[in-house]
């Protein structure tokens, strides 16, 4: 087997398999790379020593069967017995599931949730998005503290775990998507500034030093990103990547790091045959980042859309601190500018940041399905001080929004049946300096907006997660039972109905009136009423109702609709067909 790694400023590169240290020798062929051809097989593990230094994990390795800081295991990746041919499943008509393999069980493994696939295929789902699964120090975390950016968290089931996991998700029909972190790495367990210029203090990120996209090194760095980045989708046969926090991937390079991965995963996909995807999460607001790469764009495929998670958040719940402010001044009418325009803030005033903010979409060239539009996600809920999740009735309304909308439509695990679990910020560092500074950073940060730090889980504690876990007795009891067939029936008619993934902004029309919504989709009529009072929504032709949580009642002949509190209810124009 061939070992190969990268140590540019390295006079001597040694690895050690079984206890038994080899030398490697330079790459005739690339500069600061070292080789050995040595004997090795699956399982086998070895770690490198640069300079007589203490044993290094291999910084791609596939695997690290003793966490971030043991020593790395060969994968044989053609070993696995794939079951399920798979063609792949494109992004315009899904609908994302995101997923954190670690609570969406209480066993927290790929195998545990894989057991679960069902009902996601029962729900109408097309594709699942994996939180990071990337390995990360103790055994649970969000994922976003991972290393070795090649590997698979070991207490989640490791790479034939995972392999396992996707396997099934194919034969229920289901893609499968993978949150990966690009922006910064660890702090703990990050190994690679031994091995070279991983990273720069020409720019600094929220993390420290930032990813070495652009000073001297950084063409070997870049390669180890996308490399990475290739693995996933072809190793794994992944569908797609959420990418995550684009925006702080600072790249001062003619060509942009996202428009050369964009480029490197489409030549994949045509080699593979089969579709694959990049989703970003930014808060730009720039449409240039799913721009194809032809007219300047950085070419990925969709982005996620905070800015209608925010209008419909404010909306439903009447928040209105920090980023919400702006949000909730508008009322209604935010939610109407984002499903006409894509964003909110596409150039105006933003009082949070104190300056303005994005820039204008053009809805006549760039479909919807670009933008990922959701009522929650493990940002929204987990970074409040107590992870609470949007209540029932306020899922029902935003749900209404979310599964009509033009955009790509994604849920957060549970939502679909109201989990009355929170999911909340949890870490496992065994470093005690570290875990305290995490546990006091956490509180320091909520106790400026009220909470006391007893109000505040404790990220290290336990119990912390296991609060967390989903709670898989509750999709059958009363209350969230309904609400689960009420997604289910949403997603049916999404499937059913080409005129409600149509993903031209411009045939939308959307209009507010006081604490109410009337969206057109088509024959479409889409109305929630926000308010605790009963509403009367005038329509400009007699419809017929189709779905109603809870139940709406026509009056005038269907031209007025008397929506109940909390209300929503999606019409058809009476007499109208729909071609396709």
């Amino acid at each position: 087997m061939l070992f190969e790694v990268w140590a540019p400023s390295a006079r001597q590169v040694e690895i050690v398999i079984e206890d038994r240290a080899h030398a490697l020798g330079p790459d005739p062929a690339r500069t600061g790379w070292w080789q050995a051809e040595l004997p090795a097989g699956d399982g086998t593990r070895y770690t490198y020593r640069l300079d007589g230094s203490p044993p290094l994990p291999d910084p791609r390795s596939r695997r690290q069967p003793d966490g971030p800081d043991g020593p790395s295991a060969v994968v044989d990746q053609d070993a696995f017995a794939w079951t399920a041919p798979w063609p792949g499943r494109p992004l315009p008509g899904a609908v994302l599931y995101e997923l954190h393999v670690g609570t969406f069980t209480a066993q927290g493994t790929f195998d545990a949730a894989a057991e679960r696939l069902p009902h996601l295929a029962r729900l109408g789902i097309t594709h699942v998005e994996l939180m990071p699964v990337c390995p990360f120090p103790g055994t649970n975390g969000w994922g976003y503290e991972g290393v070795s950016l090649w590997a698979v968290h070991e207490p989640y089931g490791g790479p034939a775990a995972m392999k396992r996991f996707v396997d099934a998700a194919h034969r229920h029909g289901l893609g499968v998507v993978l949150d990966v972190v690009h922006n910064h790495l660890g702090p703990a367990g990050n190994h690679l500034p031994p091995f070279g210029p991983y990273f720069t203090d020409r720019h600094h990120t929220p993390w420290g030093d930032a990813v070495n996209l652009d000073a001297p090194g950084s063409d070997e760095v870049r390669d180890f990103l996308i490399g990475s980045a290739l693995a996933w989708l072809r190793d794994y046969r992944l569908d797609g990547l959420r990418l995550d926090a684009v925006h702080a991937l600072v790249d001062t390079r003619a060509l942009h790091f996202l428009e050369e991965l964009s480029a490197a995963v489409d030549a994949l996909a045509a080699a593979v045959g089969r579709p694959l995807f990049l989703i970003g999460e930014s808060d730009l607001n720039d449409p240039r980042t799913t721009a194809p790469r032809e007219a300047g764009g950085l070419g990925l495929h969709a982005q996620w859309n905070d800015d209608f998670h925010h209008a419909v958040h404010t909306a439903v719940t009447g928040e209105e601190q920090g980023y919400y402010a702006d949000f909730a001044a508008a009322g209604p009418a935010a939610v109407a500018r984002v499903l006409t325009r894509g964003f909110f803030h596409d150039g105006t005033w933003s009082s949070f940041r104190g300056r303005h903010h994005g820039r204008p979409l053009n809805t006549a060239k760039v479909p919807a399905h670009r933008l990922v539009g959701y009522a929650q996600t493990h940002d929204q809920i987990g970074n409040r001080a107590t992870g609470d999740r949007l209540t029932r009735d306020q899922l029902a309304t935003a749900a209404a929004l979310v599964l009509t909308s033009p955009f790509t439509p994604m849920l957060f695990m549970g939502e679909e049946w109201g989990a009355s679990t929170p999911w909340q910020f949890f870490t496992d560092h065994d470093d005690p300096e570290l875990a305290r500074a995490i546990t006091e950073g956490r509180r320091r940060e909520f106790a400026s907006h009220g909470w006391s730090a007893q109000e505040v889980p404790d990220p290290q504690d336990p119990a912390t997660r296991d609060r967390s876990c989903l709670d898989w007795a509750e999709p059958d009891k009363a209350g969230h039972r309904e609400l689960l067939e009420w997604y289910r029936a949403l997603i049916a008619l999404r499937r059913a109905e080409p005129a409600l993934t149509d993903p031209r902004l411009e045939t939308v029309a959307a209009t507010p009136g006081g604490r109410t919504l009337l969206v057109g989709r088509g024959p479409f009529r889409i109305l929630v009423n926000f308010s605790d009072a009963p509403a009367r929504v005038p329509l400009n032709a007699p419809c017929e109702v189709v779905l109603a949580r809870p139940a709406c009642k026509l009056l005038a002949a269907g031209p007025l609709v008397q929506l109940p509190a909390r209300g929503a209810a999606v019409l058809r124009v009476a007499g109208a067909t729909v071609e396709g």
